[in-house]
């Protein structure tokens, strides 16, 4: 270890600890990227590491077009249609509604690849089923929270794009690799969310004198419309399609995400001109929300590359194979909790140490996808995450107890991936 390689420890240090403060994200990385070149005598990387950045044109057309995606569902209310239809049918199952609600959410995060959006649209309806059916107000926000961690098989997720453009490979067939781990942590999520609650005795009478904060937007929606409910499954269900049965309407996700918002337009008859602003507002919101992160990510990662700590550690690896598998695990998990966002760890983990995993003995697709499974797993576990304060918000539940129910399943979740995936 160099002076420099000790600058950069104590920078890395300091960029933790600021977002854990919940200091902005992208500018935490990027100064801390730019401070580790300036010190390194080469300013000029940190720049060009941004201006590398933002013109990656995989990850600009799939990440993007997801957002659009995303936010013309939401406009024509498309995503509450799917929420409702799916709720309708549990009512009145007792306990077993905090694991049935935990995997309809997670379906639906699929298709709702927004953590904190598809906490908001589920846990307005289900939230308030599982308080009626008498679970305490943390079980219910736990359980939807749980079901947040689905978004990992979304092929809108900004990681499953980002990682898939680094090992070269096809989008769905990164998912394709990672879902047999990702349907073991889903089931870890369903019975240790269920485990947890009755741990913590969290089922009561059944009431209809429940306290709840809704937005009354979503309130609107009484009887789901099964069409309109099938809309934010197109884009998903194309690219299934296309990429097993009918190789004839393969395509990519951009394309998938475009011709899914066309559908949706045809389907329900919105206004064109408010839903074409819409998309591409959220097609706006896609660059400069998540692609910003990935940007700034590479600041980060470029200045840790110039101070020469990443050759330090790819040396340290290579000494000892397990620290990979642990680093990428438990690191991003940890990150993940502490700071309430699994993007920041990930993305640069998946910068820095990914691409040179064969070097110690690992291959890129699988050490990506654990740091990704793992951070995710760490968003969950947070007290401080955005969609932990969403779903908190609506069950008027501390958050810091909604947390004790989902720790657990996702520590369990992280130490079982660690051993299955490498």
């Amino acid at each position: 270890m160099t002076l420099l390689n000790w600058v950069a420890v104590v920078v890395v240090i300091l960029t933790i600890a600021a977002l854990i403060k919940r200091y902005e994200t992208r500018l935490v990385l990027f100064t801390a990227g730019l401070i580790l070149c300036c010190v390194s005598m080469q300013p000029m990387t940190a720049f060009n590491a941004f201006a590398k950045s933002m013109t990656n044109g995989g990850l600009i057309m799939a990440i993007c077009a997801s957002m659009g995606f995303a936010y013309v569902s939401s406009y024509t209310k498309c995503d509450q249609h799917l929420v409702h239809l799916l709720s309708k049918p549990i009512r009145g199952l007792g306990i077993f509604l905090v694991p049935i609600c935990t995997a309809v959410t997670m379906i639906i995060n699929i298709a709702i690849p927004s953590a904190s959006g598809c906490a908001a649209a589920v846990g307005s309806t289900l939230i308030p089923v599982m308080l009626r059916a008498g679970i305490s107000p943390a079980a219910a926000a736990a359980s939807v929270m749980m079901g947040t961690y689905g978004g990992v098989l979304s092929p809108g997720s900004a990681h499953n794009v980002y990682i898939a453009k680094i090992s070269n490979m096809e989008i769905m067939d990164f998912i394709a690799l990672h879902t047999p781990f990702s349907l073991v942590l889903y089931a870890i999520g369903i019975v240790g969310i269920l485990v947890m609650c009755i741990i913590f005795k969290d089922k009561g009478e059944a009431t209809d004198n429940i306290q709840v904060n809704v937005d009354s937007k979503q309130e609107e929606i009484e009887r789901p419309n099964v069409i309109y409910a099938m809309v934010p499954l197109l884009p998903i269900v194309i690219l299934v399609l296309g990429n097993s049965v009918l190789p004839a309407i393969k395509m990519g996700v951009a394309q998938a995400m475009v011709l899914g918002a066309v559908l949706c337009l045809l389907i329900t008859r919105a206004n064109p001109q408010q839903f074409s602003k819409t998309f591409f507002n959220g097609l706006g919101k896609g660059y400069g929300n998540i692609l910003g992160i990935i940007i700034a990510a590479g600041v980060f990662a470029a200045g840790l590359r110039a101070a020469g700590l990443i050759d330090t550690f790819i040396a340290l690896l290579r000494e000892a194979n397990d620290i990979a598998r642990w680093g990428g695990s438990l690191g991003p998990w940890f990150l993940g909790t502490i700071t309430g966002s699994g993007d920041a760890a990930t993305f640069a983990f998946n910068e820095a140490v990914t691409p040179h995993a064969a070097s110690f003995g690992m291959d890129i697709p699988h050490l990506g996808a654990l740091a990704f499974l793992s951070g995710a797993l760490g968003r969950t576990s947070s007290p401080i995450a955005g969609a932990m304060m969403v779903v908190a918000g609506i069950a008027m539940a501390n958050p810091v107890e909604v947390a004790k129910r989902t720790i657990v399943p996702c520590f369990i979740g992280v130490i079982v991936l660690a051993f299955i995936i490498v």
